[in-house]
């Protein structure tokens, strides 16, 4: 199978629609907790985490060619994750949609900060975008909301 077929076919939906994908991790995870596989504490899921970052480094620089691999090793981080989540007592859900929120705060801070500014955020270059963010973050103070 190339590459290319195999992303297309990772893309159809594993989990029934009406199944939050990240509930689906827990479920598969708690379950294996349940017979005893699993870290004592969150340090061994933190440290998955960064294995499977330096995977995923590792995969990236395949090229477009390694996509699948790519693919592969993204799934497997974000289930680390989900696995991080769960030791520290988390639900992921709401830590995702908090940092979707915050996210969603600060860049639409970002476009009015530049409108203040005289600055056409659509044509702005990374580099101005990236002033625009950091300033909004100062202000913000760091906070969490």
């Amino acid at each position: 199978m190339q590459d290319d077929e195999a992303v297309a076919l990772s893309e159809e939906r594993v989990t029934p629609r009406d199944q939050d994908t990240l509930i689906t991790a827990l479920r598969i995870q708690q379950r294996a907790a349940d017979v005893g596989f699993d870290w004592p504490d969150a340090e061994g899921p933190l440290l998955k985490v960064k294995e499977e970052m330096a995977e995923l480094e590792q995969a990236g620089k395949g090229g477009k060619g390694k996509r699948s691999a790519v693919l592969e090793e993204v799934g497997d981080l974000l289930f680390a994750v989900v696995n991080l989540a769960r030791k520290l007592e988390l639900d992921p859900r709401v830590a995702l949609e908090k940092a979707n929120a915050k996210f969603q705060r600060r860049f639409d801070a970002m476009r009015r900060l530049g409108e203040q500014r005289g600055i056409e955020v659509s044509r702005a270059s990374l580099e101005m975008l990236d002033e625009l963010w950091e300033d909004v973050k100062a202000v913000e103070g760091g906070k969490e909301q």
